[in-house]
């Protein structure tokens, strides 16, 4: 358990680090081109697809949300299904708990990581929503010094948001190695490796990352 809590709560920490220090990562890449966006979006008169293509990000955090809510209701109810779920989960081959308490810390644990990132998704649709008003309430008429402004103010509401959104996104990651706790605790520091080998691989070294790296150094040159 305890390598997965280091894990789970540092790896947002150590993506940082990475991207300060030695760069090519996803997420700080992905700030540079939405800043990008936000000060085109201050530019145009018409606002109209902007708004379309962050109504699909709200919508992609609802959907997210509502998903991750129902989860967390089929573990609550697990979690406080009394002696008769123990047995139940007991009998199951591949299971294994050796008491009633272990069991209850093992769905806790899960549910704790969904519930962080339901949080996290509900931040994001809040965030998200400002930014819908910022898009309207930007001015029709101003100079290109104001709109470049305006468009980095709001990208400080954009970035934010689709950064709580990956960090919600994230916990569905983290869940699995959760889950495999309840399979014994080899099994559950193996999942947890395996998560986040595979979530700098694909920050790091997978061809997603290496094109939006090559849009952040289009854009900045």
């Amino acid at each position: 358990m305890s390598t997965f809590l280091v894990c789970w709560l540092g790896y947002e920490p150590l993506l940082r680090s990475l991207a300060r220090h030695r760069g090519g990562v996803i997420n700080t890449d992905m700030t540079v081109i939405r800043t990008a966006w936000m000060r085109n979006m201050a530019a145009r008169d018409n606002r109209f697809m902007d708004g379309q293509l962050l109504g699909h990000a709200l919508s992609s955090a609802s959907f997210f949300a509502s998903s991750n809510l129902l989860l967390i209701a089929g573990i609550a109810g697990a979690l406080f299904g009394g002696e008769r779920t123990f047995r139940s989960a007991s009998s199951l081959v591949g299971i294994q708990t050796s008491s009633r308490l272990l069991f209850e810390g093992q769905l806790a644990l899960i549910l704790l990581t969904l519930v962080r990132g339901l949080l996290e998704f509900m931040w994001s649709i809040r965030q998200m929503n400002y930014c819908l008003a910022a898009f309207g309430a930007a001015p029709l008429d101003s100079t290109a010094e104001e709109q470049r402004t305006y468009g980095d103010i709001t990208a400080r509401l954009l970035n934010p948001a689709l950064s709580s959104f990956n960090q919600g996104v994230r916990a569905y990651y983290f869940a699995l190695p959760a889950a495999a706790w309840l399979f014994g605790p080899a099994i559950c520091i193996a999942a947890t490796i395996a998560c986040v080998s595979l979530l700098l691989l694909r920050q790091r070294r997978s061809p997603a990352a290496a094109a939006v790296s090559d849009l952040r150094k289009l854009l900045e040159g």
